[in-house]
C-alpha cells in the first residue's frame, strides 16, 4: 500500500496478523489485585467513596473486578464509573510473528478492504507495539487509569477481523515518524484516528 505524504511517497508492507483464541469480553472483571476499599483510596477513585459508603459496604473487601461484574450481572451501569469509555467491549489476542518486522519501528497502518481506518506511529518496536500492546487486552487497560486506545482499537479490529489488513512502514529516525504520522492522519482523515479524539 502506497500513501503519500506532502513531498514523498511511504511504501506500507502488508504484515500477517495471527489471531488466537476466540474474542472475549469482561476483561475488566480479571482485575483483583486491590479490593474496593483499596481502590477508593487512590485519589483517581476517591470521588466514589461515598457512593461505595452508603450502596455497597458488602463489597468493600472484594476484589475490584468481583464486584464490577456483580454490578454489570445485576443491571447496575454504576460498575461502568470505573472503566474507561472503551473498558467494556469484546476483544481478541492477535500478534505478529515476523521476526524482521517485530524488531522494526515505523508506522503503522490499519486498513479495511483497501481503506485506510487508522494510522500509528511506533518508536520502539512493532511487537511490543502490537503483540504487548493493542493485540492483548489486560485487566488494567480497561479502568479509567488504564489505556483506552488499546481496548478502542482492539475492539475495532475484532470486529472487523476478517476484512482488517496491517500495514508498516519502517523508518528509523523518530523525529521523522512523529512529524509523518501527524502529516498523513491530517492528509487521510482515517475514521479510527479521528473516533479516537472523539
Amino acid at each position: 500500500m502506497r500513501l503519500f505524504a506532502e513531498d514523498r511517497e511511504l511504501i506500507f508492507q502488508e504484515v500477517r496478523l495471527v489471531f488466537s483464541g476466540e474474542a472475549y469480553s469482561d476483561v475488566f472483571a480479571q482485575k483483583n489485585n486491590k479490593t474496593v476499599l483499596e481502590t477508593i483510596s487512590h485519589k483517581r477513585y476517591i470521588k466514589h467513596k461515598q457512593t461505595i459508603n452508603s450502596r455497597y459496604t458488602s463489597y468493600l473487601n472484594t476484589g475490584l473486578g468481583v464486584f464490577l461484574k456483580d454490578l454489570k450481572n445485576s443491571g447496575d451501569m454504576y460498575y461502568k464509573e470505573f472503566l474507561n469509555k472503551n473498558g467494556d467491549k469484546l476483544y481478541s489476542n492477535f500478534y505478529i510473528e515476523d521476526e524482521g518486522i517485530k524488531k522494526s519501528k515505523g508506522l503503522y497502518l490499519y486498513s479495511i478492504d483497501g481503506q485506510v481506518k487508522y494510522i500509528g506511529r511506533c518508536k520502539d518496536s512493532f511487537g511490543k507495539r502490537i503483540n504487548a500492546g493493542y493485540g492483548k487486552i489486560h485487566p488494567k487497560n480497561c479502568y479509567i487509569d488504564g489505556q483506552s486506545t488499546n481496548c478502542h482499537l482492539n475492539n475495532l479490529v475484532t470486529s472487523n477481523k476478517a476484512s482488517t489488513s496491517f500495514y508498516v512502514c519502517k523508518l528509523e529516525d523518530n523525529n521523522e515518524i512523529t512529524e509523518l504520522e501527524a502529516e498523513l492522519i491530517r492528509k487521510y482523515q482515517p475514521e479510527w484516528n479521528i473516533s479516537l479524539k472523539m
